[in-house]
């Protein structure tokens, strides 16, 4: 009984220091021990004895007085501490692959990225080189004192819990069993598809301490519309990922706009991606072929052409704006959310192109003008996959602290 008590004890002080974390990290103002009291129901003596071992491990430290409480006593803030705890965030995508390493404290500790024409890449060429990066970075976080808490791994396709990529038809990648690969063997991230990835970047505090941007709070409901050279979506409800029963949610890329349109790589026909994905958009615009569709260069020359008004490249852009504003009410109306935020080629674009958007979207929603949807550029738009992967990583010391702390 004595052991089983004990156990329990743990999982209850383990439960409450993630709450607490999520708290803190969550918070657009500094908190002190008696505000995270009042915030997560526990008592002062509770938090006392959780904020002490956490102010042990160095994962908060005490900031400078300010103000005075009721008693006369001074509130002293509680800041995240950087310098000990990071995650790593692994990815592939259609541009090239590298690796990026979060602290706690939102700060950017390492990051490779390498430039790559991805379509058709060698798969275990690119994990063997994945594993060259992250070696790379695990040597100089052992040298920095760091302890990595978690690793997260962005692709694009649809991923399984057991660790299987079904498939990345923009890499040209079916049926890979990621656990032969050695990266995936020493690390064991967390695999998810890049859109998922890419959405949890945008939600603040999710596993950093981000500044709040004021438009997306932590608990907030949104759609995000990762726009490359495939277009992915995941829907967060309250903060977290819908992922669906099997994970394969949000697959708006695929959603068809015309049944008798263009053949998708899906198979499918009129698929939003053969319309507003930006290999499809550079390749109709006349700018490259298909195969080289997908480099930066290409990329920079048909949103030049669009500032420019060149016909064949407006008469492009005006098609995919018909095309995503279809889909995003169509998700708006199966989803009930009323935010969409977009990554990726459309966030380059200037804000009146997503104003324009904005205002196709609105009156097909069918609770319009009950329902104002509002079409936002994402906040996170440089690697958002790569960095929600980090963050993914991280979540492992937030759900679980007392594994990385040290208890007297």
């Amino acid at each position: 009984m004595a052991s089983l008590r004990s156990i329990n004890q743990d999982d209850l002080r383990n439960h409450n220091l993630s709450v607490v974390l999520d708290s803190l990290l969550r918070a657009t103002e500094p908190m002190s021990r008696a505000d995270l009291a009042k915030k997560t129901g526990l008592t002062k003596a509770a938090m006392s004895v959780l904020v002490s071992l956490m102010l042990d491990n160095e994962i908060l430290v005490e900031g400078a007085p300010s103000g005075q409480s009721l008693y006369g006593r001074p509130s002293i803030p509680l800041e995240i501490k950087g310098g000990r705890l990071c995650g790593m965030g692994l990815q592939a995508n259609t541009d090239g692959y590298g690796v990026v390493v979060l602290d706690l404290d939102g700060s950017v500790v390492g990051e490779q990225w390498v430039d790559a024409d991805m379509a058709n890449a060698d798969e275990r060429a690119i994990f063997a080189r994945l594993d060259e990066l992250a070696l790379q970075q695990e040597e100089a976080l052992a040298k920095k004192g760091y302890v990595l808490a978690g690793t997260g791994l962005a692709l694009p396709g649809l991923v399984t819990d057991d660790m299987r990529l079904l498939g990345a038809r923009n890499l040209g990648w079916e049926r890979l069993d990621l656990k032969q690969f050695d990266v995936v063997k020493r690390l064991d991230p967390v695999a998810c598809n890049e859109a998922n990835a890419a959405a949890l970047a945008q939600v603040p505090g999710y596993a950093t301490q981000r500044k709040d941007s004021g438009r997306i709070k932590p608990t907030d409901s949104f759609l995000y519309m990762s726009t490359d050279v495939g277009i992915g979506g995941a829907v967060i409800r309250e903060g977290r990922v819908v992922s669906g029963d099997h994970g394969f949610g949000g697959e708006l890329g695929h959603v068809s706009v015309d049944m008798r349109g263009p053949v998708c790589r899906c198979g499918r026909r009129g698929c939003l991606e053969v319309y507003a994905g930006r290999r499809s958009m550079v390749s109709a615009a006349g700018i490259a072929s298909s195969d080289a569709a997908a480099t930066r260069s290409a990329i920079d020359e048909l949103i030049d052409r669009w500032h420019q008004r060149d016909a064949q490249t407006v008469a492009v852009v005006e098609k995919a704006l018909e095309a995503m504003a279809s889909v995003i009410a169509s998700t708006i109306n199966v989803c009930d959310v009323d935010v969409v935020m977009l990554g990726g080629l459309w966030a380059r674009f200037e804000p009146e192109l997503i104003r324009r958007i904005e205002r196709m979207v609105r009156p097909q929603v069918l609770a319009y003008p009950e329902i104002e949807a509002s079409v936002l550029v994402a906040d996170i738009v440089d690697r958002p996959a790569l960095m929600g992967a980090a963050e993914i990583g991280l979540r492992r010391f937030i759900d679980n602290p007392l594994r990385f702390m040290k208890q007297n």
